[in-house]
C-alpha cells in the first residue's frame, strides 16, 4: 500500500506535530508514502478565482497521478477541496480541457486517474479497525473522548463520500479502537468556528467555547480533531483548563507505543 502524501501548508508551519505523527502512524502500518513536489490545495483562492483553485488542486493530483499514487492527506480542508475539485472536473469539460492546456506546460494531464483520501479514511478502511485495535500495547482507558469531525469530511456528502453527513460513525470507532471511551455531544457535527476567525472573530470563538462547553458537559476529558484548522482553532482556546484537545494520530500514536517517529 502506498500513498502520495500531502500535509498542505499549514501543517509544516503550525502543527508540525500532526506532520511527524502521521509519518509514524503511516510507517508502523507499513503504508508506503512519496512527498511530491506539490503546491497548495486551492482552498484560499476557492471564493477569489475558481478556476486558480481548480488549477491548483488538478495541478497536485495530475502530480501523483504520474506516479500512479492516490493522494492521503490529514488536512480535512485539503481533503474537501481536493474533493471539490475532482467533482468539477468530472463535471465540466471544458474546464477540464482548460486546466490541462495549463498543466501541459508541465508535461501534466489531469484524467481523473486517481482519487484522494483523509487519513482516518485509510485508517479505517486500508487497514481496518480490528487492525488496528489488535496493535494496541497501551490502551487509552483514562480518555473519555468527544470526537470532532469538523465540516469539510462530510458535506456535501455526494462530493466527500466519507461518511454518513447525518450519523457518521468512522471517526467514534477509530478512536475506541485505541482503548478510549467515546462520549455523545449534541454539538459534534457543528463547525468549530474557523471559516469565520478572519471575519468575525467574537462568533468564531463563541461557536469554539460552545463545542467545548458541550463536550465537557457531556462527560468527555478530552476532544479529538483529525484537522489542521481545526486544531488550530481549538489551540487558541481562552480556558486551557477546560478540556485538552488532542490530534488523533497523537491519541493512536500513543496507544500503539510509538515515543517517536520510526
Amino acid at each position: 500500500m502506498k500513498f502520495a502524501l500531502f500535509m498542505g501548508c499549514k501543517i509544516p508551519y503550525y502543527l508540525e506535530h500532526y506532520g511527524t505523527s502521521t509519518k509514524a502512524v503511516l510507517k508502523f502500518f507499513k503504508i508506503e508514502f512519496k512527498e511530491l513536489d506539490f503546491n497548495c490545495c486551492g482552498y484560499p483562492h476557492r471564493d477569489l478565482h475558481f478556476e486558480a483553485y481548480i488549477l491548483s488542486a488538478a495541478r497536485n493530483m495530475a502530480l501523483a497521478g504520474k506516479e500512479n499514487l492516490d493522494i492521503v492527506t490529514p488536512c480535512k480542508c485539503c481533503f474537501g477541496s481536493f474533493k471539490h475539485a475532482e467533482y468539477w472536473l468530472r463535471q465540466n469539460e471544458s474546464l477540464k480541457m482548460r486546466i490541462n492546456q495549463e498543466l501541459a506546460r508541465e508535461g501534466l494531464c489531469w484524467e481523473d486517474q486517481n482519487t484522494v483520501k483523509h487519513l482516518l479514511s485509510v485508517l479505517y478502511h486500508d487497514v481496518g479497525v480490528k487492525t488496528i485495535a489488535s496493535k494496541i500495547k497501551f490502551p487509552q482507558s483514562s480518555y473519555k473522548v468527544a470526537a470532532h469531525y469538523g465540516c469539510h469530511a462530510l458535506r456535501p456528502s455526494k462530493i466527500v463520500n466519507f461518511d454518513n453527513p447525518f450519523a457518521p460513525t468512522i471517526f467514534e470507532e477509530l478512536i475506541r479502537a485505541t482503548g478510549a471511551r467515546t462520549i455523545d455531544q449534541p454539538t459534534r457535527l457543528d463547525c468549530c468556528g474557523h471559516p469565520l476567525k478572519e471575519k468575525n472573530k467574537r462568533i468564531s470563538l463563541e461557536l469554539m467555547q460552545n463545542k467545548i462547553t458541550e463536550a465537557k458537559e457531556a462527560g468527555a476529558n478530552c476532544l479529538c480533531t483529525a484537522c489542521t484548522y481545526c486544531q488550530l482553532q481549538f489551540d487558541e482556546m481562552p480556558d486551557k483548563d477546560a478540556i485538552s484537545t488532542l490530534l488523533y494520530t497523537q491519541l493512536l500514536g500513543l496507544s500503539l507505543g510509538i515515543l517517536k517517529e520510526p
